[in-house]
């Protein structure tokens, strides 16, 4: 019996460590998939990257976003359907990390866990009167380092997922977003510690140097002491994330 136990304590983390590593391979094979439809998106649309998000005024029962098409009922979800990035083609369980035990920042979402770089790479627009406004996303020509640029990846705050990457300065899509909107956009280090990474190349990549260089650095190391999953973001500055 002493034998057995000595084993099962060396066995057991061993054991759990490698599911780990299991589901951070399924991740990055989700993400990669992600990353392959966009860049069909983009040369199905004149260059452009998919929108990270769009409203329309007229119809304030439905949300349009980069993952998800949603139609609510009396502020309940009543149906959904994938969103811009797989131009009504994809699976919906795509957009599940694996490693993600948590809720959605958006409503409705049926799942959730990464995010999409809404500071540089997709846009938000909006429709109003019949006038669209706000701003589109970036074009693949705008792009000089993709194999640099994050374009999704493992998105984790304190309230759930938010879809949307953010970048730890005001980016060119950022517009006046205020801190609280940067710091939720943070990515999570689920995956060993490290956290799983989809680049404009198709690239994808486990990542571990993490960053809190931010106005709201108080808020996520608060948030990091006592959460088993670390967040924060991929470089210091806005260097993983801008187009330059």
């Amino acid at each position: 019996m002493a034998v057995i136990t000595v084993l099962l304590g060396i066995l057991l983390p061993a054991m759990a460590r490698a599911r780990r590593a299991g589901r951070s391979v399924v991740c990055l094979s989700r993400l990669r998939q992600m990353v392959i439809a966009a860049n069909v998106y983009v040369s199905n649309n004149d260059g452009y990257y998919p929108l990270a998000g769009h409203m329309d005024f007229n119809d304030l029962s439905s949300t349009y976003e980069w993952d998800f098409f949603k139609k609510f009922e009396q502020g309940r979800l009543k149906s959904f359907r994938c969103g811009y990035l797989w131009e009504d083609k994809g699976i919906a369980e795509m957009q599940q990390c694996p490693s993600f035990r948590g809720k959605a920042n958006s409503s409705g979402d049926p799942f959730t866990g990464y995010n999409y770089n809404a500071s540089y790479i997709g846009g938000f627009t909006v429709k109003v009167m019949g006038k669209l406004e706000g701003v589109n996303s970036s074009t693949s020509a705008e792009l000089r380092r993709p194999s640099n640029i994050a374009i999704f990846g493992d998105g984790q705050f304190e309230l759930g997922a938010n879809k949307y990457m953010r970048a730890p300065a005001a980016g060119k899509l950022d517009g006046d977003f205020g801190n609280w909107s940067r710091y939720s956009g943070t990515q999570g280090y689920r995956h060993l510690e490290m956290t799983n990474v989809a680049y404009c190349d198709g690239s994808v990549r486990s990542v571990r140097d993490l960053y809190t260089e931010t106005k709201s650095k108080e808020r996520i190391e608060k948030y990091n002491e006592f959460s088993p999953v670390k967040v924060g973001f991929l470089s210091e500055d806005n260097g993983a994330y801008d187009l330059k």
